[in-house]
């Protein structure tokens, strides 16, 4: 199953797609819009323009098709999803180049312009949704017929997991799990897998066993008196790139909780994990990208002069870079202007405070108006932060933090932010405690993602730095 291959396919069919829309349209308007306009017959000629613009037209569309996710989970996907989903980012493509493009056109009539919007509409539309369906398709037979399988591991030993078990390996239609094993929570007294596949031990190896394994699904299927382990197993694969499923209760059932799109599959509620849907995670990226690049082109005399004042008052570094966890769990080194003396951290991290003798005395004012983070800025630029998020803690008070509460794992969903709600609410942590208590705001935000809650962070953040309540 090579992912990149089929990615690859995907990419060829729509520019294919692409060029034949845009010699049709083409000729459309060549012989039902100039034509008309201009009272004689405009020949369709097709010269070097022509493919200048075929080829800027193709390369819009996949850059388009790229942001807006039409190239993730190409093997998870239905026809009806594939259809909707191109319906949609066709209309838009084909809205933003009516104002880009056609707009500039010379017409007879007004009514002309909804020819135009009409007629690239349909044929992009009708030639890309035709090359999708028909991969599709083969995807989705080669995934009935056991061709294409997703490594599966199922948690859980009792009668829900046999009775699953036998669904997703014995049915006469592939759901495209092929089971590896099964892991247990120690709890059920005879073990009804343990004949039949591979018990690979408790359920607290599932990050060990996911990476050995190449596991890319993991399906729930607890017995009801099991239940009290999902917060713990939701907690372990919280950062894991699987898609996790758990097999309902009839109550889940009965009150709609179980969504289908496959008729010959098993009852299952997929776990979402998507905090934003696509085009929510490209705005936000773009707009992290302009915004810091604006930061640091319009910013760049301030940060010399703050370098310069740094390097004239204390010695030193003028820059200092520190390890923190990220997106995914991920290490990655933010950057900062310094603030502190030389070797503050010498023998044992320390969290910083209102008395704390280690700032050098630009450092207490740079630390008030939070201008020593403006370098991160770079980090924004290069992915490795956005503007808004939580902020990101060095690995040694995460291991304290995790030991009071868990979900902090939970903000590795997404990327680590120059400023934060908890920031704002909270502000800076004294200790581990008051991080903790910091963590709720950083959830809420992640449970309320918005670029309209990402201005308003960035707002009261702005406010706090002209009173200097930073420390």
């Amino acid at each position: 199953m090579n992912k990149t291959l089929k990615v690859s396919q995907y990419i060829l069919f729509d520019i294919i797609a692409a060029i034949i829309t845009w010699g049709l349209f083409f000729w459309f308007r060549k012989n039902y819009i100039e034509s008309v306009k201009f009272g004689y017959i405009i020949p369709v000629e097709f010269q070097q323009k022509f493919f200048t613009s075929a080829t800027l037209y193709s390369l819009y569309w996949i850059a388009l098709y790229a942001l807006t996710g039409h190239y993730r989970r190409i093997y998870r996907r239905s026809r009806l999803w594939e259809l909707s989903k191109t319906l949609n980012t066709v209309a838009l493509g084909v809205i933003v180049l009516f104002f880009v493009l056609l707009l500039d056109d010379e017409v007879k009539s007004y009514k002309d312009y909804y020819k135009s919007v009409l007629v690239l509409f349909g044929l992009h539309f009708l030639l890309t949704a035709l090359f999708r369906f028909v991969q599709t398709s083969v995807t989705k037979s080669k995934i009935l017929n056991r061709t294409i399988k997703f490594n599966t591991i199922i948690i859980g030993n009792g009668s829900k997991a046999l009775a699953l078990y036998n669904e997703l390996m014995f049915s006469d239609k592939s759901q495209g799990n092929w089971v590896q094993g099964y892991v247990t929570t120690n709890e059920v007294a005879e073990d009804n897998l343990v004949a039949i596949t591979t018990n690979y031990g408790n359920y607290q190896l599932l990050p060990q066993l996911i990476a050995k394994e190449a596991i890319e699904d993991v399906i729930i299927a607890l017995e009801n008196q099991d239940h009290k382990f999902l917060d713990p197993i939701f907690t372990i694969l919280e950062n894991e790139n699987v898609r996790v499923k758990i097999t309902p209760d009839m109550y889940d059932i009965v009150t709609g909780s179980v969504k289908m799109n496959n008729v010959w599959g098993s009852a299952l509620i997929e776990v979402n994990t998507e905090i934003m849907p696509d085009w929510q995670r490209v705005i936000k990226r773009i707009f992290d990208i302009a915004f810091a690049a604006l930061v640091l082109i319009v910013g760049l005399p301030f940060f010399i002069l703050t370098a310069v004042a740094v390097w004239l008052t204390s010695k030193g570094p003028i820059f200092y870079k520190q390890e923190r966890i990220g997106l995914h769990g991920k290490p990655f080194y933010i950057h900062k202007f310094r603030t502190m003396k030389v070797d503050a951290e010498k023998d044992l991290p320390q969290l910083s405070n209102k008395e704390d003798d280690r700032r050098t005395r630009l450092g207490i004012f740079l630390r008030k108006v939070r201008l020593d983070e403006l370098p991160q800025f770079y980090n924004v630029l290069i992915g490795e932060m956005s503007v808004v998020g939580y902020r990101p803690e060095r690995l040694y008070f995460i291991d304290q933090i995790t030991k009071l509460a868990p979900h902090y794992k939970h903000l590795y969903k997404i990327k680590p932010g120059i400023t934060s709600w908890g920031m704002v609410k909270y502000g800076y942590a004294e200790n581990v405690e008051q991080m903790v208590e910091r963590l709720k705001y950083d959830i809420l935000y992640i449970e309320n993602m918005s670029t309209a809650m990402d201005l308003k962070i960035m707002f009261y953040t702005a406010i706090i730095m002209l009173q200097g309540r930073g420390k």
